[in-house]
């Protein structure tokens, strides 16, 4: 689908969607419960994908008021008590990267073999330590094509014990193990050898594990339980747990990915005097909530009333900046929008691991990004925009069947000038359903296969 911006001011008050790290992880969660009710969860395409898992494994996810699953409040999850079922089929993760790793973890329990396959997109995408990792605990995990992608085969019973994994490939590795190895006999023990990226994402993890009851351990070289995912050397979680979240439901947090995108619009495109009010801010262990001290340091007129969840923010004279996004990979799209409005330079740094989304989000984001007239310079690890040699223009630009790709182009083409067609509009579907209506309620001027606004 095409979807056509043109430039346009925003103003007034949105929500933002539930969070997809915290709904994916909510929903496997509750498929190793014995039951519970998923409250305000996101529900993507990506997230349908750990739904279709949990009962392929033999639960089960409906809405629970009997509404259409598109629109559901909330979702009750009939378990699989810890131990999941071999599937009849093969399960289509589709092109969700976190539902095929925790998931292959998840199979791993099974007392037999299960099949994960996923679109182009998806099979291209690094699975090897996960597959080495589970190997090395006494399960055959293996990829189809020996290259460490998915198609996926994977036979167990998983009874648990120590193993060492990488850090720096993808975090999801070790939600995957602490997930799983929570329901083993014998636990799970795991050494880092590679510093971890993304820690904020196990500390989403860890934060869930325990609302849901389950008890996870972040240590240091000498063994010593850690407060967060930061600096950890490895982690330790106890097997023979049950997952039961206390009155038997769990309520899904605002997603901050999603948020970034409208605190940017509003920074760059807000109409004067009137400012955009981003609902459902509350805070968590989210590390891309530190997309509002990256604005405020870029010089946006910004406010968080943290307990009132809500995020207020003006348009505002940006200046370049350097930002490490180690830990907040998924921001990288967004701090590059921004950069190619704001004056000077935008560093973004130690972003190689940025490369294998769903798709180079390092070389997409410059590439789109000068198409719109934008100067970057592209190195392994960093990405740089020169906001002050930009001069942004409507032009047509590709997605690269990347959500957060699109969602960033829209934000550049509030203010690129004349009108912006993205291919690929559709694929917001994955993490922002209702995103462009957000962004027509909120004013921008966007067509949709020239169905209007």
């Amino acid at each position: 689908m095409d979807v056509h911006v043109t430039t346009s001011a925003v103003r007034g008050t949105t929500r933002a969607p539930p969070s997809k790290s915290y709904t994916h992880r909510a929903l496997l969660a509750a498929g190793y419960s014995d039951g519970a009710t998923v409250r305000s969860p996101l529900v993507s395409a990506d997230t349908k994908a750990t739904a279709r898992a949990v009962t392929a494994f033999g639960g089960a996810v409906e809405p629970e008021s009997g509404e259409s699953f598109d629109g559901a409040d909330a979702l009750a999850v009939d378990g699989f008590g810890g131990r999941p079922a071999v599937p009849d089929d093969v399960i289509d993760c589709a092109n969700s990267g976190t539902t095929m790793r925790l998931v292959t973890a998840a199979a791993a329990l099974a007392d037999g073999t299960t099949v994960l396959t996923g679109d182009g997109s998806l099979r291209s995408r690094p699975q090897g330590p996960l597959l080495e990792a589970l190997g090395d605990l006494g399960v055959r995990a293996e990829s189809t094509r020996g290259n460490g992608q998915a198609p996926l085969v994977v036979s167990g019973p998983l009874a648990g014990g120590e193993v060492a994994i990488p850090g720096d490939v993808s975090s999801q590795y070790v939600t995957a193990l602490l997930m799983a190895g929570a329901v083993t006999d014998e636990g799970v023990e795991i050494d880092l050898t590679t510093p971890l990226k993304s820690a904020p994402y196990v500390d989403i993890t860890l934060e869930l594990l325990a609302d849901f009851g389950v008890e996870a351990t972040p240590v240091d070289d000498d063994g010593d339980a850690l407060d967060g995912a930061a600096g950890a050397a490895g982690f330790v979680v106890d097997g023979g747990q049950s997952y039961a979240p206390a009155g038997g439901s769990y309520t899904v947090p605002g997603d901050f990915s999603s948020i970034s995108y409208l605190v940017a619009a509003g920074a760059v495109a807000a109409e004067p005097g009137q400012p955009v009010r981003i609902e459902g801010a509350v805070p968590s262990a989210q590390g891309d909530s530190a997309i509002v001290e990256i604005a405020e340091r870029m010089g946006a007129d910004i406010e968080w009333d943290q307990e009132a969840g809500v995020i207020t923010v003006r348009r505002s004279e940006l200046s370049g900046v350097e930002v490490d996004v180690g830990d907040t990979p998924d921001l990288l799209p967004t701090i590059a929008a921004l950069g190619a409005v704001a004056d000077g330079d935008t560093r973004i740094t130690n972003c190689e691991h940025v490369r294998y989304k769903e798709t180079d989000r390092v070389a997409a984001m410059a590439e789109e990004l000068e198409t719109l007239g934008a100067e970057t310079t592209e190195e392994p690890d960093t990405l740089t925009v020169h906001g002050s040699e930009s001069d942004l223009r409507g032009a047509s630009v590709d997605g690269r069947a990347d959500h957060r790709i699109v969602m960033s182009l829209a934000v550049a083409a509030l203010v690129a000038d004349g009108t912006t067609t993205i291919r690929g509009g559709e694929h917001v579907d994955v993490s922002f359903p209702n995103f462009f209506e957000a962004m027509a309620d909120l004013g921008m001027a966007v067509e949709r296969d020239g169905a209007g606004e």
